[in-house]
């Protein structure tokens, strides 16, 4: 949980649930998601701080349950700092596929609901409940609803914000954490977002935190009260007219259903730097397996590949290379990939992460895919869709490329708990 922000049937509604006429906007988050998630199958840990996460020296919390906040921890925090904070705790390691699976079922809830869906991440999403109210009541029973199904289907909990707003509603599902359900009525807006602190405005960091504390403005109301011209004459033009509109309780975007997946794709980060060029060749196979996987269980294919190397002293570089045309082969991925980084100058540079991405996502059945001249009509694709079935009856790993097998000190500078599957540009945050 970032500075912006028990698992049992749901929870108190927190708030009071006055008219909620206008309100159409919901905002889903689930509670502590990682860490609930593996709760379900380890019921022995209710109740003590649990954190998910890598336990290398570069290892960062994923997420934290609400016992282990308690002693400061959060999400993105180092897992040895978290650790000096909470030695108590129990380190569980990520299970990014099994969130996914739960994720999919909870978005199939919502869009049972309504078909407008805007997932934020596996974790959060909007809905706009406007046209529902034949079949499942006003928005705050259906906000009830939506944590009575995720409760007794899921054995998860959420909490859930009404508002007029997306901006309003995603306010009201943070304030009322974990496991509640606010309503911010239409006629209290102000009422509501003028008390809370400025940080609570999208676009407020810890920057445009401490410039605004610096002209004496410490809640929303205070920011409210100055002229729009002041704030834009302190912090530029766009985001001074954003937080002023903010401040007003003015937010016109609409939900977007079915928002697509801008690229996906793994990266790595390692406990001890990667120099050696054959090793760097052998990481970039295993994320190349991991993302070509990934887009064909989605039914994608993408024309961009992206590479990213980041240095000890954190400086980043990334390359891509757009391909003739769509592809899903993780074999194609992989010898792009190998072909930006011999062009990227670090052949020799040690590394301390890598990333593979595929960008440009379509359909795999929007466009034809033509053979190369010299490209059998069977072999590279009939061997991954081998792999991925084979992934599928008997897990991750079941098979695998030659060069990813033993020796195990091949992979001794590898950092398990460091590993993150980026997964979709979305991403996910834990609160």
């Amino acid at each position: 949980m970032s500075r912006k922000q028990q698992l049992h049937r749901p929870g108190p509604v927190r708030g009071p649930l006055a008219d909620d006429t206008g309100c159409s906007i919901l905002h889903v988050d689930m509670d502590a998601f990682f860490v609930s998630v593996e709760l379900l199958e380890r019921p022995e840990l209710r109740g003590r701080p649990v954190l998910v996460g890598g336990k290398g020296l570069r290892a960062v919390v994923s997420a934290a349950s609400y016992e282990a906040r308690r002693f400061g921890v959060h999400s993105a925090m180092p897992m040895t700092r978290a650790m000096r904070l909470c030695p108590q705790a129990v380190v569980l390691t990520p299970r990014h596929t099994r969130y996914g699976e739960l994720s999919r079922r909870v978005m199939e809830i919502l869009r049972s609901l309504t078909p407008l869906v805007e997932p934020l991440s596996v974790d959060e999403a909007f809905l706009d409940v406007s046209g529902a109210g034949k079949l499942f009541g006003r928005p705050a029973e259906i906000a009830a609803l939506i944590r009575r199904r995720i409760a007794d289907e899921l054995g998860l909990t959420c909490s859930v914000g009404v508002a007029p707003t997306k901006f309003l509603a995603k306010l009201a599902s943070t304030r009322c954490k974990p496991d509640g359900l606010m309503v911010v009525p239409a006629d209290g807006i102000l009422e509501f977002l003028h008390p809370l602190p400025i940080a609570s405005l999208w676009g407020v960091g810890e920057r445009t935190e401490a410039r605004l504390r610096a002209l004496g403005l410490a809640t929303v109301g205070q920011l409210a009260a100055v002229p729009v011209a002041t704030l834009r004459a302190e912090l530029g033009n766009a985001l001074g007219a954003h937080l002023h509109e903010l401040a007003w309780g003015r937010d016109p975007r609409g939900v977007t259903p079915e928002t697509p997946d801008r690229s996906v794709g793994a990266e790595e980060t390692y406990q001890s730097d990667v120099a050696d060029p054959a090793e760097v060749r052998r990481e970039l196979l295993r994320l190349a397996e991991r993302t070509g996987a990934r887009v064909r269980a989605a039914g994608l294919r993408g024309r961009t590949v992206s590479l990213k190397l980041r240095e000890p002293d954190f400086t980043t570089i990334t390359r891509s290379r757009t391909l003739p045309e769509p592809t899903d082969m993780s074999r194609v991925i992989y010898l792009t990939a190998c072909e930006l980084f011999e062009a990227s100058g670090r052949e020799r540079v040690p590394l301390r992460l890598i990333g593979v991405r595929l960008e440009n996502l379509s359909q795999a059945g929007e466009a034809p895919r033509q053979l190369a001249l010299d490209e059998p009509e069977t072999g590279w694709r009939e061997a991954e869709q081998a792999m991925d079935e084979a992934a599928r009856r008997f897990g991750s790993g079941a098979i695998r490329p030659a060069a990813l097998l033993p020796p195990t000190s091949r992979g001794a500078r590898r950092d398990p708990g460091g590993a993150r599957d980026a997964g979709n540009a979305r991403g996910g945050a834990d609160a």
